[in-house]
């Protein structure tokens, strides 16, 4: 028995289901919740293989819920030489914006051009010229004189504008991302558990010398200890990956880079077109752009010398950095600390290679086979699919009896259509169509009276809660609020005023008493208050 329904949604008592699934024997099993081991779970489970994915905390729990939210080819590639990365980028931008639209959408950004500043408005269109010219555009970018510029950008600073270039990339919201790519694997025959941690290897005969073929599990909720075989394990914990390595000797490669955000109320820091600015401290580049109703800030750049089984959060440090830029792009909105919504941080998996200075690694992916364990981190969140297309190219050898095509194919199948129900803007139609896919009909068909309204100061919809309660693996209130939607940093205090009704919503689709709820609601609201709002702002230093 599958833990999950054929059609890709967690069943109700999906947990107690979770020993008879670990008794198998799996062709793959994937170490790592996020984007990559999502991808590798979908393209593998697609090509007819039997495997299973476990992650330690939630799904999409480090980094593919904390990032950029940024689907492009990366600009700075270019300036670096790095060609065939941007160019594989860009192409993948393109394929998802198309395969996914609803979930990646196309965002139009603004990049003010200042009298002497870098990069320079001739400098910076050639860039462009190339970037477009990979991704098969054409009339995709403008450059506007002062005037021009000023009424798609009209809150940045004035002095000294020579004018802008306008351009095209996406974003998309990264944890739905990995939620529809597992559902879309699960429909496959996949399996995918969380609160399931990797405790340690097993080995051919017990050997310390043998290839990995297996994993000593512990269940994060019931404290039960699993062992699970299989002909391969692939380690997809991205900055978590030196993790399973070191137990077998092998020396760290990750360097983990802490990258920080401040949400803002579109209403104080209203941008139409996402503005693209050089820091004046150090000249890298920060981001303000819309997003779910809200305006994200960053990012920033920094070592991460925390212990990573604890949540990262952003520092005083870097709210004074993010704050200098918007003080400095933008004078006239004279923006404050009593302005943020929320924040977050997260920690790029970024591959070591002695530069003095984080933002000079490299983004590019790797591979690496030790013992037979696979390990496959690094990279962009635009090139999962192709990340996971390369593991299992290093997979195959492994898997003597297994032949595959290993080119691209559509990632999802056709979703459904909503175009055409009067109850719903078209707005929320794609949303529904983008989010759920083969699942929005019957998402729409599970809403209660007044389900169909967004929440105040998001995009999101009541009915999303609902539908994340009964079907989408939640353990955990945050899991709810943080992941499957992203409520805990789009609303003010994590959404504390509609707790009430999001309780009589969800409490019975979850099954929880009601001791259960005031215990979730607790640890969540603490969560909240320590990693997803601001420092103590003692400690945060002047800024203008």
């Amino acid at each position: 028995m599958n833990i999950a329904s054929p059609d890709g949604l967690w069943s109700p008592s999906w947990r107690a289901q979770i020993p008879e699934q670990l008794a198998q024997e799996w062709d793959i099993v994937i170490v790592g919740g996020g984007i990559t081991g999502a991808g590798i779970l979908l393209e593998a489970a697609r090509r007819g293989l039997k495997v299973l994915l476990i992650e330690q905390r939630d799904f999409a729990w480090g980094t593919s819920s904390r990032s950029s939210k940024l689907v492009h080819g990366g600009l700075r590639y270019l300036k670096e030489g790095k060609f065939q990365l941007t160019r594989e980028s860009v192409q993948e931008r393109q394929n998802l914006m198309q395969e996914a639209a609803g979930l990646v959408d196309q965002q139009s950004f603004a990049f003010a051009d200042y009298r002497g500043r870098k990069p320079g408005r001739w400098m910076f269109a050639l860039g462009l010229a190339i970037y477009d010219f990979m991704a098969g555009l054409r009339g995709a970018r403008h450059y506007y004189p002062a005037d021009e510029f000023l009424q798609l950008a009209p809150h940045i600073q004035r002095e000294g504008l020579n004018g802008g270039m306008c351009y095209v990339d996406a974003k998309t919201d990264d944890a739905r991302m990995v939620l529809r790519v597992l559902q879309e694997a699960i429909s496959m025959g996949a399996v995918a558990i969380n609160y399931l941690a990797a405790r340690s290897l097993l080995r051919v005969d017990g050997r310390a010398d043998g290839n990995v073929n297996g994993l000593e599990l512990v269940d994060a909720i019931s404290g039960a200890s699993h062992c699970v075989r299989a002909k391969l394990i692939i380690s997809a914990t991205g900055a978590w990956a030196d993790g399973l390595r070191q137990q077998q000797g092998a020396p760290a490669k990750i360097r983990p880079l802490r990258g920080s955000h401040l949400v803002l109320p579109n209403w104080r820091l209203p941008v139409a077109q996402a503005i693209s600015l050089m820091h004046p401290k150090d000249g890298r580049p920060v981001f303000c752009y819309p997003w779910e109703g809200v305006t994200l800030v960053g990012t920033t750049d920094v070592d991460h010398g925390e212990n990573l089984q604890i949540e990262s959060k952003i520092t005083a440090d870097e709210v004074s950095y993010l704050m200098a830029a918007l003080d400095f792009q933008f004078p006239q909105l004279q923006l404050d600390l009593d302005d943020i919504i929320a924040t977050y941080a997260g920690v790029r998996p970024v591959i070591a290679s002695g530069k003095s200075d984080p933002s000079k690694e490299g983004r590019d992916h790797a591979v690496w086979l030790e013992q037979g364990l696979l390990t496959v981190t690094g990279g962009k969140l635009t090139t999962f699919r192709l990340i996971a297309l390369d593991a299992l190219k290093y997979a195959a050898a492994l898997l003597p009896d297994w032949h595959a095509d290993l080119t691209i194919t559509p990632l999802f199948k056709p979703g459904q259509s909503l175009a055409h129900d009067a109850r719903l803007s078209s707005q929320q139609s794609l949303r529904l169509q983008g989010h759920y896919g083969v699942h929005a009909k019957a998402v729409l068909a599970a809403a209660q009276n007044g389900e169909l309204e967004n929440i105040a100061g998001s995009a999101c919809m009541w009915l999303e809660l609902r539908w994340a309660a009964r079907h989408e693996a939640v353990v955990h209130l945050e899991d709810l609020l943080l992941r499957r939607t992203r409520l805990g940093i789009l609303l003010k205090q994590g959404g504390t005023e509609i707790l009430p009704r999001i309780r009589a919503i969800c409490q019975p689709e979850l099954g929880w008493s009601d001791a259960r709820w005031d215990t979730e609601q607790a640890a969540y609201l603490a969560l909240w208050h320590s990693h997803y709002s601001l420092p103590p702002r003692e400690q945060i230093k002047d800024w203008r």
